[in-house]
């Protein structure tokens, strides 16, 4: 059977792929490290738990509204309000079935075949594949590793045609953790108002800030910017609820209405319960937040100590989400290895440790890693990294 031509051009996600391969070494008996993961390794809180059970006892376990649950958009609508001071009406909140599908929909109901949207790299793996999903264009800002991996205004006026839709900004960041200035959002925000570009800001990982850097919303730095910026966010990786698949988008009401249309003949609604939950979620204690914080803040610290210790290893400290990007071409020439991503796979084969390379991410040169793991499973990883760049070197 013939398939479309569009699913042959998906490229498979680096991040499942090379969980799959751990998996199958584990299920042979094997003591893999996986350091692939893009979930936190905490249970979701207590509180949220109990809410989803008393809604299943109490019936909610029906239909919903296409676009979400209004007591559910209510609590988004008062979580923007609090964190980033700016206000959305209940018709201006899609609520999707996880932020992925949330991007999705927008990229189907935004772009026509040939419309190109600037994508800067390292980028997460499906931003590509969404936009060619739509008919569109993904067009890639380098992220100079000078730079924080961050793009600068004039890199996106080198990128923007006739044909330019929209850019994406994802900060925090994965795969890199950085995160965009106030004066860098606004740089950035004064070429989108100049040359009318639609902002996609993915904000998933938000709550995730250490240092005391503070997340910056480019919807919050004026009417103008917050009037073209679709934001993208959701509860999983803030209150460690990716298996419960609840994300939105919030902005404007014409596009949002579109995403609720398509959404009512894709998947009806985001599941009833999952929703009584991100209720809880938002108008809950927020105390198990701030301790997982903490806690990915403490193996940030002590694991970026022993990462750069390794031969060949070369990183900036990130400030935000659970992931390091390491820099790896010297360790690859020391090792003699013709590539990171061959070099990535010896790893896996000869001292079971997982990562994920950068060439998934459009940066060939990096790999990822994630630190949503115990303090004591990712120091045994990093004691074999150095083992095997220790047996190796030639």
């Amino acid at each position: 059977m013939k398939l479309a031509k569009r699913v042959k051009a998906l490229t498979p996600s680096s991040t499942l792929a090379i969980t799959a391969k751990a998996n199958a070494l584990k299920a042979e008996g094997h003591d893999v490290i996986a350091l692939g993961a893009g979930e936190p390794d905490f249970n979701t809180p207590e509180n949220i738990i109990q809410k989803a059970e008393q809604a299943m006892h109490e019936g909610f376990t029906k239909y919903t509204p296409s676009g979400g649950l209004p007591q559910l958009k209510k609590s988004i609508i008062r979580k923007f309000e609090q964190d980033q001071q700016i206000s959305y009406e209940p018709g201006e909140i899609i609520v999707t079935t996880g932020a992925k599908h949330a991007l999705y929909t927008l990229f189907q109901v935004l772009l026509d075949e040939g419309d190109e949207v600037i994508v800067p790299s390292p980028y997460w793996v499906s931003y590509p594949e969404q936009v060619k999903l739509a008919g569109g264009i993904p067009v890639h800002a380098e992220g100079k590793e000078e730079n924080g991996y961050k793009i600068t205004p004039d890199q996106l006026v080198s990128c923007i045609t006739p044909q330019t839709k929209a850019v994406i900004i994802n900060s925090p960041s994965n795969p890199t953790g950085a995160i965009y200035t106030e004066d860098e959002l606004k740089a950035i925000g004064k070429v989108c108002i100049e040359h009318d570009l639609l902002i996609i800001s993915d904000e998933i990982y938000e709550k995730l800030v250490y240092f005391g850097e503070q997340h910056i919303s480019i919807a919050q730095l004026s009417t103008e910017l917050k009037d073209r910026t679709i934001i993208i966010n959701g509860v999983s990786k803030s209150h460690s609820m990716t298996g419960w698949r609840i994300g939105y988008a919030a902005g404007n009401r014409d596009i949002i209405q579109a995403m609720t249309n398509l959404a009512s003949h894709s998947t009806s609604n985001p599941t009833s319960i999952a929703q009584y939950a991100a209720i809880e979620a938002y108008d809950g204690t927020q105390e198990p937040v701030t301790e997982m914080k903490e806690a990915f803040e403490q193996r940030l610290n002590q694991v970026y100590e022993l990462l750069i210790q390794i031969p060949g290893f070369k990183c900036e400290k990130p400030s935000g989400a659970f992931y390091l990007f390491p820099n790896v071409t010297e360790a690859v020439r020391l090792t003699g290895f013709e590539s990171v991503d061959q070099w990535v796979e010896a790893l896996l084969e000869y001292e079971k440790v997982a990562l994920v390379p950068g060439s998934g991410f459009g940066a060939k040169d990096n790999v990822r890693l994630s630190y949503a793991t115990s303090l004591d499973v990712l120091e045994e990883a990093l004691k074999r990294m150095k083992s095997f760049m220790e047996k190796h070197q030639s």
